[in-house]
């Protein structure tokens, strides 16, 4: 098998991340806060450990305890977006944003009255930084696509915030496809609060991610329910973590993204990246020679290791099951759940094929890639009358 869909979830993993699941659940068993027995005290101290290892690999300063952990992103971007928008506010975000972003946007457009206004993209993945700042005028949060899952190009993000601050409005950045790829602090770069994902970059399971939250804001909680502690009160506790973590946790999934970051931490993330965009640039080549093949994602060498593409002649579905079935490479067809970005290279009818890399990726695997596609499409195009 030749996995190329890092974007959607990293399938291949360090065996030392299913390893540390098994010995969670074989080992300890029990969940943090929830007694006082060594069970649950390990549990404690696999989550305390998880934190500190995220907020390493990510750069996030201060208490790990303001790391709140999550299902995954979408709980995450939903925790910041119904816990900062109120009635009447305004959000401004892009048209490279998935619909993890877009649904509750809408959503609070109806149910609270928000003030929902786009940014215009353009097929290179670049933003009008003075439209921008037109939107932030008396918005509340800026949210920002750290990485687009279909064009793989990044955001500037520090111009972004320090626009967001001037204005008055906290930056909430979506770094699922960001996270574990790219090097750097989005705390650093401004960041007020940030969604990722532990099952993508990070090389844990599904079903874990998080949201962290600076020093001074605040994110009322969607949640409510035990945490272990404080059982008196009758809503939840101020403080977090506790404040966001309502009901047991996943604590395997925990014991996984901590030997996931491990893993990171010691290979280096800024050397993974290094290997990612000398992949990419592989693929894209190869892509690029074969007659018929778009290509749509652009060269962007400080982004992440994601090339989309759609063959002439070919349902991207059909391409993409022959490929799988013929030369083993797996890839991810679609609109991405990112309808705006599909509409921008127009693509929203047909959707396209997404070729993503990751830690594991190899020259074998993207030769395989461009090999199974020029066999498949170069003989239509010849019956099509192309050359």
């Amino acid at each position: 098998m030749h996995y190329l869909d890092y974007a959607a979830t990293s399938a291949v993993r360090p065996a030392s991340v299913a390893e540390a699941v098994r010995r969670c659940l074989a080992e300890v068993g029990a969940s943090p806060g929830r007694g006082g027995h060594s069970a649950s005290l390990e549990a404690g101290r696999i989550a305390l450990r998880a934190r500190r290892s995220v907020a390493r690999v990510l750069g996030f300063p201060g208490d790990p305890g303001r790391l709140v952990f999550m299902l995954n992103a979408t709980h995450a971007l939903n925790t910041a977006l119904y816990g900062t928008l109120r009635s009447g506010d305004a959000v401004v975000f892009t048209a490279y944003d998935h619909n993890s972003v877009l649904r509750p946007v809408y959503d609070l457009v109806r149910s609270r009255g928000v003030d929902a206004r786009m940014v215009s993209g353009a097929p290179d993945g670049s933003l009008d930084l003075e439209e921008v700042s037109r939107l932030l005028e008396g918005a509340r949060v800026l949210v920002v696509n750290a990485a687009s899952n279909v064009l793989g190009t990044r955001l500037p993000l520090a111009q972004l915030s320090a626009q967001a601050r001037s204005h008055g409005a906290l930056t909430l950045v979506d770094a699922a496809q960001s996270a574990g790829h790219l090097a750097g602090s989005p705390a650093e770069d401004g960041a007020d609060v940030v969604a990722f994902t532990g099952h993508k970059g990070l090389l844990g399971p599904q079903g874990i991610g998080g949201l962290w939250i600076r020093e001074g804001v605040d994110v009322v909680p969607v949640l409510r329910g035990g945490t272990g502690g404080n059982s008196v009160l009758r809503d939840m506790p101020d403080a977090l973590p506790d404040r966001l973590e309502a009901g047991t946790q996943n604590t395997p999934g925990m014991a996984g993204l901590l030997a996931g970051c491990e893993h990171l931490l010691q290979e280096g993330v800024e050397e993974i990246h290094g290997r990612e965009m000398h992949l990419k640039g592989l693929l894209r080549d190869g892509m690029e020679g074969i007659p018929g093949v778009t290509v749509h994602s652009p060269p962007a060498p400080d982004g992440v290791g994601i090339v989309t593409i759609t063959a002439r002649g070919w349902d991207p579905g059909a391409l993409s099951h022959r490929l799988e079935r013929e030369w083993g490479v797996c890839a991810r067809v679609g609109l991405h759940c990112a309808p705006e970005v599909h509409r921008i290279l127009g693509t929203q009818e047909s959707g396209a094929l997404r070729f993503s890399l990751g830690w594991a990726s190899s020259e074998a695997d993207v030769t395989a890639a461009v090999e199974g596609v020029d066999a498949l499409v170069r003989p239509r195009m010849v019956s099509l009358g192309g050359s």
